[in-house]
């Protein structure tokens, strides 16, 4: 490690809320069941049968909707929409940190703060699966599933095989998503670091003065209180 990286004091902060670590944990056993489940549909292996895997993926389907509705709810009315605005400051050498940095014992770039949880790089990737990917995967899911209505609903101009590949090429893209992600969470000051910080709310990072203006947008008088 390091001179710059041993000489960095670390200080425990509460980072994340009983809120969003439920969540985190119940979406990523629902993700985990679907992708079992889909791709044994799909043909790829046989684990439960065809008609149990379809069964069982479609009830976590709509079980992981309905609790995405409400993420998005918590989103919006604690202000904790902030914390995905895209910026590009700082991201080459975010970057730079990824791809060389954090191999030879580098203090992050931009320390995580409870006002600026994700750093420009994560805010990128987590706001296009929020917004972008995830959505996408759910509304062709519910096309699929609900394929016998389409001629009832006006939508016999779709095609099943592109509805199909859609949800088959999200369910890859969610996987590959899946497999960098627990990568980077051994990626902490300790192999458990992150982990730890995902259960109990509390996580050890690089002690800074303050955070930069460009990290966060005003929030007015108030800020929303831990969950």
């Amino acid at each position: 490690m390091s001179a710059n990286a041993t000489d960095c004091k670390m200080v425990n902060i509460y980072l994340y809320t009983r809120y969003e670590r439920f969540w985190h944990w119940l979406q990523s056993a629902l993700i985990m069941i679907l992708l079992v489940t889909g791709f044994e549909t799909n043909g790829i292996y046989t684990l439960l049968g065809f008609k149990a895997a379809a069964e069982i993926h479609n009830f976590v389907g709509i079980t992981w909707l309905i609790a995405f509705a409400f993420f998005v709810f918590w989103v919006f009315t604690t202000g904790e929409w902030r914390q995905y605005i895209p910026t590009t400051k700082k991201m080459l050498l975010v970057v730079r940190y990824y791809v060389y940095g954090i191999f030879r014992g580098e203090p992050h770039p931009v320390p995580k703060r409870r006002e600026a949880k994700h750093n420009p790089l994560q805010r990128l990737v987590y706001l296009s699966l929020a917004a972008f990917l995830l959505p996408i995967q759910m509304l062709s899911g519910l096309l699929y599933w609900s394929y016998n209505s389409w001629g009832e609903w006006g939508l016999g101009w779709l095609s099943l095989p592109v509805v199909a590949g859609v949800h088959l090429a999200g369910g890859f893209a969610i996987l590959s998503f899946l497999i960098v992600h627990i990568y980077m969470i051994t990626t902490g000051h300790s192999l458990g670091a992150h982990t730890r910080a995902m259960i109990c709310g509390w996580e050890e990072v690089e002690e800074r003065e303050s955070v930069e203006e460009w990290e966060i947008k005003p929030r007015g008088r108030s800020t929303p209180g831990e969950a």
